[in-house]
């Protein structure tokens, strides 16, 4: 698998190389700023970019323009996005602008974590999505207390939240300790109380549920 990073910190990059290439994957380049990451992309053609939000000269959304622009110029680019900290307006920027192709907004803090990071690398790269644990929980609390998702049975907003994170039927049903056809029950109700189209994709699913959260 082949990674452009994009990240300001040199520590940090170094980091995300050093941990990268012993998971067997290659970096081709380790930029630090948006025009770089659009140049490296260009060239190397990568099966993902790991971008974050906030990169020179402003140290704002610089990272995330940079990584929306990519996927305008490569339709289908695996873009994970990290951010230090829980912003929605980012969130909901990265998947109006999603398109095609996997997409990921994780916080920093989870790179920490060397195998829950890869994890969403590998998820993201192969058209998948990871979102951070932290932004479905605040996207579910900032919705909760009006709208279709005040309906929701508590059992059916742990669903949404895992399935809001990327999570499989499968994956859902190991972690509620549930079988896979109570999961299935529960993600059609959920669909049907937010009024979204049914979907047997894991990644179109969680796209459309995310944007339906999302929606301001």
């Amino acid at each position: 698998m082949r990674v452009v990073i994009a990240e300001d910190l040199f520590l940090l990059r170094d980091g995300l190389t050093r941990l990268l290439e012993a998971n067997g994957m290659e970096v081709t380049a380790a930029v630090e700023d948006g025009e770089q990451l659009l140049a490296a992309v260009a060239a190397d053609r990568p099966d993902i970019a790991v971008v974050d939000v906030r990169l020179p000269p402003g140290f704002t959304d610089e990272g995330l323009r940079a990584a929306l622009a990519a996927r305008q110029a490569h339709p289908g680019l695996p873009v994970l996005v990290l951010s230090q900290f829980v912003e929605q307006l980012y969130a909901r920027e990265l998947l109006a602008g999603s398109g095609t192709g996997g997409i990921g907004y994780l916080l920093k803090d989870r790179v920490m974590d060397g195998t829950q990071f890869i994890d969403a690398v590998r998820r993201v790269a192969q058209g998948g999505t990871a979102m951070d644990p932290e932004v479905i929980t605040r996207l579910l609390t900032h919705n909760s207390s009006a709208g279709p998702v005040s309906t929701l049975s508590p059992r059916e907003r742990q669903v949404l939240g895992l399935m809001a994170e990327g999570r499989s039927n499968a994956a859902i049903a190991q972690q509620l300790v549930i079988t896979e056809r109570a999961v299935a029950k529960h993600t059609a109700s959920i669909f049907v109380r937010l009024d979204l189209q049914p979907s047997d994709d894991d990644n179109r699913r969680v796209l459309a549920v995310l944007a339906y959260l999302n929606n301001p």
